[in-house]
């Protein structure tokens, strides 16, 4: 195993470096193509910034696979190659609708094609573990669950993207969680993919923390999605842990519930689940006054919060787990609070006590 973690940190090194090297060209290109944002009343940034930063995320993933491809296949490991095509699908889809705005049933077609591929090639959500009932098999089911799951999760990280350094520090915390839990349970494949994608993340996060210089767009926020999908099918799904179905959401809570709330949020108005507005997360920290940078670093805390929680919670005792799962619920209606997904006139206590909190440290400090 040592061997192959002194590879994994080579791989980590190669995708970091290409993805450093190449954000500047994939800068460059992105504003002589006109591949874009430009500011509206639902942006937070004000001036004109470039897209494609997936593509050199996606460029350092690639680099540290094909390094990687020895350890990879002296595993006879199989169907990476459907896996790979997905990817290169999400990726066309995302740069394409960096260019040209597509109709979200395009982008939805795009995901879905790269999630059957995965399927067929036999990467499915086959079983989990639950407290008590034990291992549940899903049997013909795991082609829908897991289709659900790689959409899924490629939206959920797709719709955080909202503020600078904020999809791709969350992914990059998430990650770590990943690659601790995939060390844990010996989960090599999963621990190949969660380090490359990390060092791709990373590196990407150097151009894009506030003020970013490039924005990852559609085409970095579905294939880092879409690659997260997968590894949790490699590695946390496949735990024989009692909470393997617990923990890929614990980790992946952030985005998760974010886009949980989001589409419910729309739903109840009667919107389209597509329909974009400022009332995410983020946008409603950013209300509450918090900086650019302390909205980003709040949430940074939320999701490193549930990361480290995922990895105490798989290897605890019963009880160590519902006392940390109490404690991510408590989190979560301090999410809900915030997001304030149905109604502005909802009482919200744990809110205000944060609140005064806040206003008497301020106060005893003036």
């Amino acid at each position: 195993m040592s061997h192959f973690l002194n590879e994994y940190t080579f791989a980590f090194i190669i995708a970091l470096a290409v993805t450093l090297i190449t954000t500047p060209i994939v800068r460059k290109l992105a504003f002589k193509f006109n591949i874009v944002d430009k500011p509206n009343e639902r942006k937070v940034h004000q001036k004109i910034m470039p897209y494609l930063g997936g593509v050199s995320i996606a460029l350092g993933f690639f680099a540290g696979y094909l390094y990687l491809i020895p350890q990879i296949d002296s595993l006879h490991a199989s169907s990476l190659t459907a896996f790979l095509v997905g990817g290169i699908i999400i990726l066309a889809t995302g740069v394409i609708d960096d260019k040209y705005n597509l109709p979200p049933k395009y982008k939805l077609l795009g995901q879905t094609l790269a999630a059957v591929l995965v399927v067929v090639s036999g990467f499915t959500i086959s079983f989990v573990q639950l407290p008590i009932i034990g291992r549940i098999e899903f049997g013909w089911l795991s082609i829908p669950i897991t289709i659900i799951w790689i959409v899924g999760i490629t939206n959920a990280i797709n719709f955080l993207d909202g503020l600078d350094g904020l999809a791709s520090g969350v992914s990059s915390i998430a990650l770590c969680s990943m690659l601790i839990m995939s060390i844990l349970n010996n989960q090599v494949l999963a621990i190949g993919f969660s380090v490359i994608l990390l060092g791709g993340t990373v590196g990407f996060l150097f151009f894009n923390i506030h003020p970013a210089k490039i924005f990852m767009g559609d085409s970095g926020s579905m294939f880092i999605g879409y690659t997260m999908a997968i590894i949790s099918i490699l590695g946390l799904f496949k735990s024989l842990t009692i909470f393997s179905l617990i923990v890929p959401i614990v980790i992946l809570a952030v985005p998760i519930f974010d886009t949980s709330f989001a589409i419910i949020r729309r739903v109840a108005k009667g919107q389209k689940i597509s329909t974009p507005d400022k009332l995410h997360l983020h946008h409603q920290l950013l209300k509450m006054g918090f900086s650019h940078r302390t909205t980003v670093f709040i949430i940074y805390i939320i999701s490193l919060f549930f990361g480290a929680a995922a990895v105490v919670f798989s290897r605890s005792v019963l009880w160590g787990s519902l006392i940390i799962l109490a404690l991510s619920l408590v989190l979560l209606r301090f999410t809900i609070e915030v997001v304030d997904t149905l109604n502005e006139n909802r009482k919200k206590p744990l809110l205000n006590v944060i609140k005064k909190i806040v206003y008497q440290t301020s106060k005893e400090k003036g």
